[in-house]
């Protein structure tokens, strides 16, 4: 199932903010090193979106769970104050290093702090206190329903939870698809509704995008 119809796709990259050099050479250098992974990097309108969000929450701390080449990161970490941080989480040594050479020639790579490791391991060596203004989860879907239960407690009141491919291609509605990638989005999903420490909407943007702001 297309969430988001193809014929749309050139209209809605031409119609949000415009990718500059180093975006678009971090694309190409994505799509050229790891072609069979390409759906792994948000698109373009989808960076745009981030930015936004962390423009409109005023947030200056960060937390992203899976980085792979670093699109995402990079798009938050520009829309940061100076003094804002951002906590990245891989496992991958190889891709991260395409995307610190990228954050280096943008200028951010002073705001992001990349920690190899599994991210819930990373996650829960933090301090329990309401830290993070906005969270990005974007990793490995059968890790969504702890990642959610391990930095809820984390984000300040009024913080915002991303969470992207929450609709796995239309893979949710379908009674067949039972892997366990699409049965732990489900289970994510119907937890943050039932969540009374969120409020949140789902919205078919591009994957599938929810936002729960931290009451």
């Amino acid at each position: 199932m297309e969430i988001v119809n193809p014929a749309l796709d050139d209209y809605l990259i031409a119609h949000a903010t415009p990718a500059d050099d180093v975006l678009r050479d971090l694309a190409e250098e994505t799509r050229r090193s790891y072609p069979d992974l390409t759906s792994m990097q948000i698109t373009q309108d989808e960076g745009a979106l981030l930015a936004l969000l962390v423009g409109l929450t005023g947030a200056r701390r960060i937390i992203e769970v899976g980085t792979f080449t670093g699109y995402s990161a990079l798009c938050m970490a520009r829309a940061l104050p100076s003094d804002g941080t951002l906590l990245a989480c891989d496992v991958s040594e190889e891709w991260t290093s395409v995307a610190r050479r990228h954050w280096e020639r943008a200028g951010v790579a002073d705001r992001i702090d990349l920690r190899l490791a599994p991210a819930l391991e990373t996650i829960r060596s933090l301090p329990d206190e309401e830290t993070f203004d906005l969270a990005f989860i974007d990793a490995d879907k059968v890790g969504y329903p702890d990642y959610w239960e391990a930095l809820v407690p984390r984000m300040r009141r009024g913080g915002l939870l991303v969470l992207d491919n929450v609709l796995r291609s239309g893979k949710v509605v379908d009674p067949e698809a039972r892997d366990e990638a699409t049965e732990a989005i489900r289970r994510v999903n119907d937890t943050i509704t039932a969540d009374e420490r969120v409020e949140s909407v789902l919205l078919p943007v591009r994957d599938g995008v929810t936002l729960a702001r931290r009451r």
